[in-house]
């Protein structure tokens, strides 16, 4: 991708928000920031941006604020194997290249000199819920299978994993298992490998991965089966793994709007007034990444929920990470997030096939 590595190019003085476009419009995964004459300052991923969204740092801000400084850089001269060590030392997946003066002349991709694999990571997908909310359109059809686009939601869901190199699925399935698993099969359709984790009663959204067949080498997703997101799992992982911790569970920004002039008051006194607030807050968007010694937490029998395997984490002072969501989400869980979803398909969803 030597090609592309100008499209990364981004001035001192531009905002984190010009910073993200930069990132999503290519596959390079990273922005470079430079000043007038093309010389290195620093870089921006898509962690730095996260990191900056959590730290409430606002994307009209100057990239300054979430830049990764000093980077580390290579010369164009350098040969592969001395690229490779450096890239693998740092944990880097790409490294810019820069002539004597500092000046960007090319960028290299760790990907491009690796033969990438397919992952690992086995990917939990829980769609045995009853769907109630969404009745009647569940009555004779379970949730995971309702058309969105044309195609069913779990459907979208692991042709995104795909997309992404994930090849080992397992679905947790209780209302009307029968129809999930006739409609995906082993997977072979797609040359990846499912298998199906029968909820006997209504386990919950953490007690459902007793029934895995052991305990995965490599940390494993877990993700509900009534969502629909653009996030790449990629950089999920790749956050999950530089935070070191044993749990990162994705958040979504939530505002709710006062609807009246909010006072302050210091015991009897007001010191300030503040007309229709916004309040921010972070919910839970459904999507978890564990590291495999977490399954231990998970008791033997009875229902238990991904919020109670957090809480079990924090009570042993562990210090799970958040992972905003900054990417297209939706949580179909009434019949209005349904009919919003066929609305948001053929803009988000149609015709994509690239990663970003």
């Amino acid at each position: 991708m030597m090609k592309d590595w100008k499209k990364t190019l981004i001035n001192a003085d531009a905002t984190l928000l010009e910073a993200m476009e930069v990132l999503d419009s290519g596959a390079l995964q990273i922005a470079l920031v430079v000043d007038d004459m093309g010389r290195l300052l620093g870089t921006i991923t898509d962690g730095d941006i996260r990191r900056a969204i959590l730290s409430k740092v606002s994307l009209e801000d100057s990239v300054d604020r979430a830049m990764f400084t000093p980077p580390t850089t290579a010369s164009i001269y350098d040969d592969r194997e001395k690229l490779l060590d450096t890239m693998r030392r740092k944990d880097l997946k790409q490294i810019p290249l820069i002539d004597s003066d500092g000046v960007v002349v090319g960028l290299r991709v760790l990907m491009d000199l690796l033969q990438v694999q397919p992952k690992d990571n086995w990917v939990v997908l829980m769609a045995g819920g009853l769907g109630t909310r969404l009745r009647p359109l569940t009555d004779d059809c379970p949730k995971p299978l309702l058309k969105v686009g044309g195609q069913a939601i779990l459907e979208t869901i692991i042709k995104s994993f795909i997309d992404h190199g994930f090849r080992r699925f397992f679905i947790s399935v209780n209302y009307k298992r029968q129809m999930i698993e006739n409609h995906f099969g082993d997977g072979r359709q797609w040359d990846v490998r499912i298998e199906y984790l029968r909820e006997k009663e209504t386990l919950g959204t953490a007690g459902a991965l007793r029934l895995l067949p052991g305990i995965p080498a490599d940390p494993l997703i877990v993700m509900n089966g009534d969502l629909l997101t653009k996030i790449n799992f990629n950089n999920l992982l790749e956050f999950h793994k530089e935070c070191r911790c044993q749990a990162t569970m994705c958040v979504r920004e939530y505002n709710v709007e006062v609807p009246f002039g909010v006072a302050e008051i210091d015991r009897y006194r007001l010191v300030k007034l503040e007309e229709k607030p916004t309040q921010i807050f972070f919910i839970n968007a459904g999507i978890y990444v564990l590291e495999p010694q977490t399954l231990e937490l998970i008791p033997g029998e009875g229902r238990f929920d991904m919020t109670h395997l957090f809480d079990r984490l924090l009570a042993h002072d562990e210090r799970p990470a958040a992972f905003p969501i900054r990417e297209y989400w939706r949580d179909i869980g009434q019949v209005g997030d349904y009919q919003l979803a066929n609305g948001d398909y053929r803009l988000e969803f149609n015709n994509d096939k690239e990663v970003k």
